[in-house]
C-alpha cells in the first residue's frame, strides 16, 4: 500500500496555514480534481484532498495530526471504526459541495435544480454551401428544416385549459425534492429533479388534445434564407424561433445558418479585396498595353505601363467586394505573371538577336550584377 502524503503537502500549504488559507486551497483543488470535471477530474486525488481538508480544518483533528501524524487516525489511534473518513464531512464542511461544483460541472447542489418557469430553447446550427459569385451578388436559397413549434392552442402548457394545471403535491411546485444519501463522507443531502412532474412543478390533469399534452408539434418546412451580397465564408445568418424548443412554454431558440463559400477557380478573396493572377506576354510588358481583365462585376480596362516588371501588382480601385455594413467596396489587385515564349519562329529569333546586339555597347544586367557581387 502506498504511503500517505503529508496533508499540508496535499493542499500545497505550510504547517502554520490559517483556516482561510486551508479553505481557499481546498476549494481550488476540489474544483480541479472533482470527478465531474471532464478535463482534470481525478477521483483518487479528490479523495486525498478531501481527507486532508477534513483533518486540517478541524482544530482537534489538526492538533492530533500535528503531534502524531497519520498514526493519529489509524485503527488503534482513536478511531474505533478504523475508517479514516468516519465523522468527516460534517464538522469541517461549512459550505455546500454542490454549490462549489454546480457552476463548474452542471451537477449536484441547489443551482442545478430544474426551473419550473418558461425556459428559452438552445440555438441550433446548420451549414449551407454556396458558389463564390452567389456570395458576391447575394441569393435566396431554400433549405428543409425540422423543428418543434409551440402548440398555438395551449400556448405550450400542454393542458386543455388553465384549470387543468395543478401544483405538484410531491415537490409543492418547486420542481425539485431533497434526497439524503450516506457516503464515505457521511450523510450527504442533495436536491434532485422531482420525478413526478419532471421538474416543472406542475401536473397536467387534462392534456391538450391538439398536441397530446406535449406543448408542441413537430413541423417540417422549407425555410427561405436570404444570403446578403458580400457575405464571407464562416459568417452566420440567424433564423429566429427555428432552433431547439423551449421548456415549460418558453420560446424556441434560433437556428444559426453558417454559410460556407466554395472557392473560385481564379478570384481569391482577402477581406473585401479580390486578388487575380493574369498572364502577360513579355513584349506587352516591355512596350506597355491595355487589357480588359475580369472583375467580379464584369470586365474592366487596365493600363499596363511600358517596362512593367515581373511580379508587379496593380490596383483596381473599388472593384472588390461591397462591405456588408456600409456598402463600401474593396479593391481588386492584379498580379502580373509575365510569360516568356518557349517556342519562337526564325523571324522572331532574328529580331530578338538584333535587339540584343543593339545593346552590346552597354553593360548587360547580368554583368552589372556580377560586378557588384564581387565588390
Amino acid at each position: 500500500m502506498a504511503e500517505k502524503r503529508d496533508f499540508y503537502e496535499v493542499l500545497g500549504l505550510k504547517k502554520g496555514a490559517s483556516k482561510d488559507e486551508i479553505k481557499s486551497a481546498y476549494r481550488k483543488l476540489a474544483k480541479k480534481y472533482h470527478p465531474d470535471n471532464k478535463e482534470t477530474g481525478n477521483e483518487v486525488a479528490f479523495k486525498e484532498i478531501q481527507e486532508a481538508y477534513d483533518v486540517l480544518f478541524d482544530d482537534q483533528k489538526r492538533a492530533a495530526y500535528d503531534q502524531f501524524g497519520h498514526s493519529a487516525f489509524d485503527q488503534a489511534g482513536g478511531n474505533p471504526g478504523g475508517n479514516p473518513f468516519e465523522g468527516f464531512g460534517q464538522g469541517g464542511m461549512d459550505f455546500d459541495l454542490g454549490d462549489i461544483f454546480s457552476s463548474f460541472f452542471g451537477g449536484g447542489g441547489r443551482r442545478s435544480r430544474s426551473k419550473s418557469g418558461p425556459i428559452r430553447g438552445n440555438d441550433t446550427l446548420t451549414r449551407i454551401r454556396i458558389d463564390f459569385m452567389d456570395s458576391i451578388n447575394g441569393k435566396t436559397v431554400t433549405i428543409p428544416i425540422n423543428f418543434d413549434e409551440t402548440c398555438t392552442y395551449c400556448n405550450g402548457t400542454g393542458a386543455k385549459t388553465p384549470n387543468d394545471i395543478k401544483t405538484c403535491p410531491h415537490c409543492n411546485g418547486r420542481g425539485y425534492i431533497n434526497v439524503q444519501r450516506r457516503s464515505i463522507f457521511g450523510v450527504v443531502e442533495s436536491q434532485e429533479t422531482c420525478p413526478h412532474c419532471n421538474g416543472k412543478g406542475k401536473i397536467i390533469t387534462n392534456p391538450c388534445p391538439h398536441c397530446n399534452g406535449k406543448g408542441f408539434n413537430k413541423k417540417k418546412i422549407d425555410l427561405e434564407v436570404k444570403i446578403p451580397a458580400g457575405i464571407s465564408s464562416g459568417q452566420q445568418i440567424r433564423a429566429q424561433g427555428r432552433g431547439e424548443r423551449g421548456l415549460n412554454g418558453g420560446p424556441n431558440g434560433d437556428l444559426l445558418i453558417e454559410v460556407i463559400v466554395k472557392p473560385h477557380q481564379y478570384f481569391k478573396r482577402q477581406g473585401n479585396d479580390i486578388h487575380l493572377d493574369i498572364p502577360l506576354d513579355f513584349v506587352d510588358a516591355i512596350l506597355g498595353t491595355k487589357v480588359d481583365v475580369p472583375t467580379i462585376y464584369g470586365e474592366a480596362t487596365l493600363n499596363i505601363a511600358a517596362g512593367t516588371q515581373p511580379g508587379t501588382i496593380l490596383r483596381m480601385k473599388d472593384k472588390g467586394v461591397k462591405d456588408l455594413r456600409n456598402g463600401k467596396p474593396g479593391d481588386q489587385y492584379i498580379h502580373l505573371i509575365i510569360k516568356t515564349p518557349e517556342n519562337i519562329s526564325k523571324e522572331q529569333k532574328e529580331l530578338l538577336q538584333k535587339f540584343r546586339d543593339s545593346g552590346k555597347n552597354s553593360e548587360s544586367l547580368f554583368k552589372k550584377f556580377i560586378k557588384n557581387f564581387k565588390k
